[in-house]
């Protein structure tokens, strides 16, 4: 493993019978075992955790979002009190998205024309200018470890037209991303960039797209335009199509995914990195992944049970309050009742994948996989891998 200036991946073992593999994505902040799962801070915070409590639950890296920061409360004030990790008060890495899956969510809002994109701002309703260069100029001041390339992700993964425009503009967009980030020291800086690849759901176009991202010697790959509100199935081709085609000594990133079953998809098919807000959100709606399935916490049946949340599960959620104090919680709109199932849906994340690089280590993935989503999502075939 050669390190550029405190980046680089090493894999460690792989699958028989698949393209799953440990390994480890260092950076100047540490280093992340793979496949690693991080939580999302989509403001400067991992909504109702404190950083301490984080890095307790398994958390080894996490991510911010360009485009919110940039609204509030300025990548000018973040860099001003100190750069993202004092701001964030995290030691370890931290990834910052460009901007471009809110080009997509916030459609309504966004012209795309060949340069960049027009917003409304959804603070004010003030005019926001997102072009590549500027986009990378805006992570820098923000200061995470890894900056990802300013991307045209469709709206529709089935739609042809649309995916080879977007694919283009990608192209032409990360090669702006990339000469902007020379110009600001490229990882002598201390920051690393990320290429995005689209493509939809065509194996032509999956293909073109990372040939152009192979152009750029950068540190790390990922996968785009997943997520999107596109079937399972399609999201499965999407990854097949394209992570296999990207180089084993790069951490290889699935941008927005997922679920328990989504994560074993992807890592079958080469994936090392995972971002969602699914155990954070869940948490808030009152919802937890447990070793017996997902339950919701306010459902009657748990009104008066002393049994832990997940028997299996070390938190101080499980640990400390049975499932009737958290529905009363949950049910009372304590503030308390969120943080806790967020700190456990955290936490049973995080143990998956400990368990996921041991299973692939002692290359028994499919049978891990079988146990865990028996519960979780019974009734799911488990698809065979593509090799």
């Amino acid at each position: 493993m050669n390190l550029r200036h405190g980046f680089g991946f090493e894999w460690h073992a792989r699958s028989s019978r698949c393209l799953a593999r440990t390994g480890v994505f260092h950076t100047p902040h540490g280093p992340v075992p793979t496949p690693a799962f991080m939580p999302v801070g989509t403001k400067g915070t991992v909504k109702g955790v404190f950083p301490r409590d984080l890095a307790a639950v398994g958390s080894t890296m996490i991510l911010a979002n360009t485009y919110h920061l940039h609204l509030r409360p300025g990548e000018d004030v973040v860099a001003e009190l100190g750069g993202l990790h004092r701001f964030m008060d995290w030691d370890g890495p931290i990834l910052t998205d460009s901007g471009g899956y809110q080009v997509f969510s916030l459609g309504h809002l966004a012209k795309i024309d060949e340069r960049g994109v027009s917003l409304r701002s959804i603070v004010d309703g003030k005019p926001i200018r997102f072009e590549p260069r500027g986009v990378i100029a805006i992570q820098r001041k923000l200061g995470a470890d890894i900056a990802m390339a300013f991307d045209h992700c469709p709206a529709d993964p089935a739609d042809r037209g649309l995916c080879e425009l977007a694919v283009e503009r990608t192209a032409r967009w990360l090669q702006e991303c990339v000469e902007a980030h020379h110009q600001h020291g490229g990882e002598a800086s201390g920051q690393a960039l990320f290429a995005i690849v689209q493509g939809g759901i065509f194996e032509d176009l999956r293909a073109r797209s990372v040939e152009d991202a192979l152009r750029h010697d950068l540190v790390g790959y990922a996968v785009g335009g997943v997520s999107v509100g596109e079937s399972r199935e399609q999201a499965r081709r999407a990854v097949s199509l394209s992570a296999p085609l990207l180089p084993e000594d790069r951490p290889r990133y699935l941008m927005g995914v997922g679920t328990p079953g989504d994560f074993f998809d992807a890592i079958e098919r080469g994936i090392d990195l995972f971002d969602c807000v699914t155990p954070t959100r869940h948490a808030r709606n009152h919802n937890a992944f447990t070793s017996r399935g997902k339950i919701n916490v306010r459902n009657q049946q748990w009104r008066t049970s002393r049994e832990p949340l997940d028997p299996e599960c070390d938190c101080v959620a499980c640990r400390r309050y049975p499932i009737g104090v958290l529905r009363h919680l949950c049910n009372s709109d304590e503030m308390l009742g969120g943080m806790l199932l967020t700190l456990h849906n955290l936490r049973f994340f995080h143990v998956l994948m400990e368990r996921i690089r041991a299973a692939i280590r002692e290359d028994r993935l499919a049978e891990l996989r079988a146990r865990v989503l028996s519960s979780l999502e019974p009734g799911e075939p488990a698809p065979e891998p593509s090799r």
